[in-house]
């Protein structure tokens, strides 16, 4: 069997983390290509913010993604790289089904996001046949908490970042 590659739809998964946590008003930047253990870095948007006890001034963030609407649920991790992220946001982009006679042209769904803290994929990490990964399988709504606005919670009560609003008289 061949392995697909689409380094283009791979790259998006950092770019839709980045928008949708911007539009949360986390203020996000890009990692240099390459950078070991992490891919984004988080701050408080405002610059006179105080942080309060348990918050951070920054969060580095690991984007893991897969492309296939039918991918199991998971995706490689490496146990040694838990220590270099604060946050681990998996991206299912459902770009389309691969499997069996399925060629990528059906089953295109809405990406979905799941954001983890390190101790929550220790205890899920597993190695199998050489391979370390972190398999979601049978764990359901327990996930559901992490699931796109509900991962992305997580990350601005780290920062202190309050959901925007307008203040009226």
């Amino acid at each position: 069997m061949s392995i697909l590659r689409l380094p283009v739809v791979s790259a998006s998964a950092e770019y839709l983390v980045m928008g949708h946590l911007m539009r949360r008003n986390i203020l996000t930047y890009k990692a240099p290509p390459g950078n070991e253990g992490y891919d984004l870095i988080c701050i408080h948007p405002d610059p006179r913010h105080k942080r309060r006890k348990g918050q951070k001034a920054q969060v580095r963030i690991q984007v893991k993604s897969r492309y296939a609407t039918d991918c199991g649920p998971g995706f490689p991790l490496k146990l040694e790289s838990l220590d270099a992220f604060d946050f681990l946001i998996g991206v299912f982009l459902n770009i389309g089904k691969f499997q069996g006679k399925d060629g990528g042209l059906t089953g295109a769904q809405e990406p979905a996001f799941f954001t983890f803290t390190p101790k929550f994929l220790r205890r899920h990490h597993q190695v199998s046949g050489g391979w370390q990964k972190v398999t979601l399988r049978g764990l359901g709504r327990r996930i559901e908490r992490y699931r796109n606005e509900n991962g992305f919670e997580l990350i601005a009560k780290k920062l202190g970042v309050e959901r925007p609003r307008k203040l009226r008289k």
